[in-house]
């Protein structure tokens, strides 16, 4: 099995109201819960809004923090799911779920193997 990556892209700008978001969220935990009842979860997670991001650059040697994100958008990650799929078709049809259950796009990304130890 070989893990994946689903991004979500959310819109910068305020959550959307209270009706729309409580949809979303029991979506969501049913997702959830069928990709564990599935085997196929590993681990999920939201994230704070971009301007709570630090960055860390290198330069001339010396590393440089600076507030926000790393990019300016329209949009920004605003959560992930990590999916063990036996294959791409797997782990994009579970993208497809978390795309209608967000209702918000979704990246698939494999996620490289490590070095063996």
């Amino acid at each position: 099995m070989r893990q994946y990556l689903l991004s979500v892209y959310q819109p910068d700008g305020p959550a959307p109201p209270p009706e729309v978001l409580e949809t979303v969220m029991r979506d969501l935990d049913a997702l959830n819960a069928e990709l564990k009842a599935a085997g196929a979860w590993v681990f999920a997670g939201g994230l704070h809004p971009p301007g709570t991001a630090t960055v860390l650059r290198v330069r001339d040697g010396e590393v440089l923090i600076t507030d926000g994100p790393f990019a300016e958008g329209k949009e920004h990650i605003g959560g992930f799911t990590i999916v063990s799929a036996p294959d791409l078709d797997a782990a994009l049809e579970w993208g497809c779920r978390l795309a209608r259950a967000t209702t918000l796009p979704i990246e698939v990304r494999p996620i490289q193997d490590g070095p063996e130890a």
